[in-house]
């Protein structure tokens, strides 16, 4: 018995300090390469706008990413942080994702849904080189209408961006549809001329609109597209990006919700529930990305970085833990047979 239980031990004490560092390592080059992928975007994007002469100003994008749009035009719909949309033009911000949706249980093949506001530009570009990173399928139903600093420019907003990127071929992605955003997801708090800007955009695009004017018929239109594109297999998580109206609803239970992903408490009801919400009660794992201060606090992100960090350097890479959920596993499994080899030992002595 004493050979056996050292044998025993040995070989559980070999694949826990190995099989954990594997995963490890394989999660962060998976999270690397996302950032890679986000870095090269973001440098397409930034040729595309000086293809057509789209000016980027140094003062306000201190990276030069063109992904930082302009304080007020005809398609911006509130208020909005400078720095923290530079903040999120970091490339790591890819990698944070990565992560997150791991967490979640997504894995290769997987299809997830996302709700983005085109507030956060360079979020989207972080979710989309997650995913191709991963090999998911990701269903984006895109807001147009910006808060401040986003993709508000009229000249340069999120169909644009996304033509971009198509035709340099780095996201194969079509969007599943758009809406105008901001007020009931109408456009309602723009300028007449943003809102006429947006419709003709999106006729050009040939691209599926959502404009339901109550909240829980937009919610039901939009859930009814993010099932169909799933088909069978279903959604595996939904990826939440700004603050638009129909991803977070009207209750104010929304508030509660800490950035990342996300455990909600009490689902509001389905007049006053958006995405989100509706996405969990459906036990859809949600991964919140708003108030973006608190998410590169708690993942360990810098905060308006300048110059951008590196893909794969930073606070966030140094936190991978190198004992994955594996080792409990492992652990558990390793004191089941001890116990069990020793209530047989104690049996035959007696």
């Amino acid at each position: 018995m004493p050979y056996l239980l050292f044998i025993l031990s040995l070989v559980f004490f070999i694949l826990a300090k190995t099989l954990p560092s594997w995963e490890a390592k394989a999660l962060k080059e998976e999270m690397l390469e996302a950032s890679r992928i986000m870095a090269e975007a973001t440098s397409l994007l930034k040729a595309c706008r000086e293809d057509k002469s789209i000016p980027i100003d140094p003062s306000t994008d201190l990276n030069r990413t063109g992904l930082i749009g302009i304080r007020l035009s005809p398609i911006t719909t509130s208020l909005g942080n400078l720095e923290a949309k530079r903040t999120t033009a970091n490339p790591n911000f890819a990698g944070l994702i990565v992560c997150l949706l791991k967490e979640a249980g997504v894995k290769a093949g997987d299809t997830i849904a996302v709700g983005a506001s085109s507030s956060f530009p360079a979020l989207i570009v972080a979710v989309l080189s997650a995913s191709k990173a991963m090999d998911l399928n990701p269903l984006v139903i895109a807001s147009l209408g910006a808060s401040q600093w986003g993709a508000n420019r009229p000249d340069f907003h999120w169909l644009h961006m996304y033509e971009c990127f198509l035709e340099n071929g780095i996201f194969p992605y079509k969007p599943v549809a758009v809406s105008l955003g901001g007020e009931q997801d109408r456009g309602e708090d723009m300028e007449e001329q943003g809102r006429n800007l947006l419709k003709r955009a999106i006729e050009e695009s040939d691209i599926p609109v959502v404009e339901e004017k109550r909240l829980e018929a937009n919610v039901e239109a939009k859930m009814h597209l993010y099932s169909e594109g799933a088909g069978e297999e279903g959604i595996k998580a939904f990826v939440n990006i700004g603050g638009s109206w129909s991803n977070l609803g009207t209750d104010a239970e929304i508030l509660r919700l800490k950035p990342g992903l996300v455990k909600t408490g009490r689902i509001p009801p389905k007049e006053n529930r958006g995405m989100l919400h509706e996405m969990a009660a459906r036990d859809i794992p949600v991964i919140h990305l708003l108030y973006i201060k608190g998410l590169v606090e708690r993942y360990g992100l810098g905060w308006d970085p300048a110059p951008l960090p590196q893909p794969g350097t930073g606070e966030l890479y140094n936190r991978i833990q190198e004992k994955r959920p594996s080792f409990l596993y492992i652990s558990l499994f390793y004191f089941l047979l001890l116990f069990i080899l020793l209530s047989r030992g104690s049996k035959k002595s007696l």
